[in-house]
């Protein structure tokens, strides 16, 4: 079964640590995914999703500029974050693994992503719509994302892990 992304009903987040002493969180406003699901073969499911970096929200413009810079995402020169999964695995029930690759300034490293399943249901206008959560983290660094300062007390501005948080709505393709 094909499936489209609805960007009405999903959310691709993101959060990090700064300063060693809070979280900062934010996501990214266009996105687009192509989710292929086959119930009796998963070797035949897929997923492949794009999201444009310029989109990035914080809730702070200033932030979101540095973020857009060639300090971080470089978007002028790199407009796209790709993941394209190589697998998926069931780990029982509701839950998958989707083992994938993600490019983020023309450096792709693997990402798994932990998924839950929440089912299908029909919407009051006859389509069928599934959802799912997954998660998963990486390290900025491995992706050349390494602006930094050093604190006094030590420590850095923004820590090396992000986590990523993801909830989609898609709609069964025509």
């Amino acid at each position: 079964m094909a499936w489209k992304l609805d960007m009405a009903h999903s959310a691709v987040a993101f959060s990090a640590r700064h300063m060693m002493v809070s979280t900062v969180r934010g996501n990214f406003e266009e996105f687009a995914a192509d989710i292929e699901i086959d119930p009796d073969d998963l070797s035949r499911s897929s997923v492949h999703a794009v999201i444009k970096a310029a989109s990035i929200d914080t809730r702070v413009d200033a932030r979101n500029g540095h973020l857009r810079s060639a300090d971080f995402f470089d978007v002028e020169k790199y407009p796209d974050i790709v993941y394209q999964s190589r697998r998926v695995e069931s780990l029982g029930g509701d839950r998958y693994r989707v083992e994938g690759d993600l490019t983020i300034k023309d450096v792709t490293r693997p990402v798994p992503l932990d998924v839950t399943f929440h089912g299908i249901q029909t919407s009051p206008q006859g389509a069928r719509v599934a959802g799912f959560e997954a998660a998963g983290k990486l390290s900025r660094e491995d992706f050349g994302l390494t602006w930094n300062m050093a604190l006094e007390t030590g420590g850095v501005v923004v820590g090396d892990e992000i986590k990523i948080s993801i909830d989609a709505e898609a709609n069964e393709a025509a």
